[in-house]
């Protein structure tokens, strides 16, 4: 029998029973992670317990907090089409083309990632304070544009922008380089130009992962808090939003309030990746 036919085999066999004790190890260690933060939503439930629907209500009711919520869903969206507009470019280019420098440029992308979120806030904020020339960045924007961005909305939406996007060209980089060349190449042959066949073939092939990025933008800009914190602040009415909400509220005590609002962040977060999940079957189907 050749190496084939015993692997077609394998393949097709039921699984024997002495590996059964094999599975239940690696459930065991893979679902304690599992079990850590399905109790960690718990607790945050059964501390409020029967008060939960009154806190909700209350912290809804809270202008303050209205209006962070809303803030909230204003900057992950400009984040989020700002991490899209770059990423599908860039993730093409790193999935289909092999140029000079291309290494670097995926390392510098993975950066935002694995830096941790206060240094990604102070040096946004640096950026923005060092002056060139006699003047600052932020100094010529606003003189310039009339535009503030340092603790102001803006500074927001570039703080979520600067994690995000490498979360979504990560995701455009797979999601090209999953696509076959060979359509791209035979819109070539029947006359359509490069860009014709990016603009005609490959970006509407890929359009569950441009949703999927967008999704996945979204829901990181929803949890970002450290670059926000420092670059932008947490002013009640000016630049909160919900991740500094819980911050201020813990600040002054609130507990039951700060949990209220970590519980409406993770079901937001629950439908964000749900509708990535959705994606994801619908691609597999």
């Amino acid at each position: 029998m050749t190496w084939k036919a015993r692997a077609e085999r394998a393949r097709g066999a039921p699984m024997h029973h002495h590996s059964r004790p094999f599975l239940a190890a690696l459930a065991v260690l893979g679902g304690s992670y599992v079990l850590l933060i399905l109790c960690m939503v718990a607790a945050d439930v059964a501390y409020l317990g029967a008060r939960l629907p009154e806190v909700l209500r209350d912290v809804l009711g809270t202008p303050d907090i209205r209006d962070s919520l809303v803030l909230s869903l204003v900057t992950c969206t400009a984040a989020a089409a700002l991490s899209v507009l770059v990423g599908v470019p860039l993730g093409y280019l790193l999935a289909r083309e092999k140029w000079r420098g291309r290494g670097f440029v995926e390392w510098m992308v993975d950066i935002p990632v694995v830096l941790p979120p206060l240094v990604v806030g102070l040096s946004l904020l640096i950026l923005f304070q060092v002056k060139v020339g006699g003047q600052s960045l932020e100094g010529w924007l606003n003189q310039t544009l009339g535009l503030r961005v340092t603790y102001a909305v803006p500074a927001v939406v570039l703080a979520q922008f600067a994690v995000a996007a490498a979360f979504a060209v990560r995701t455009l980089r797979l999601t090209f380089s999953q696509i076959p060349r060979r359509t791209e190449e035979v819109a070539l042959t029947l006359g359509c130009s490069r860009a014709g066949a990016f603009w005609r073939v490959a970006l509407p092939q890929a359009r569950r992962g441009v949703l999927g990025a967008f999704t996945l933008a979204w829901a990181r800009s929803l949890g970002e808090f450290g670059p926000i914190l420092v670059f932008a602040g947490a002013m009640r009415g000016r630049t909160e939003v919900l991740s500094t909400t819980v911050f201020l509220e813990l600040s002054i005590g609130k507990l039951e309030a700060a949990v209220a609002v970590s519980l409406l962040m993770i079901v937001v977060s629950l439908v964000a990746l749900g509708l990535i999940r959705a994606l994801e079957k619908e691609d597999a189907a």
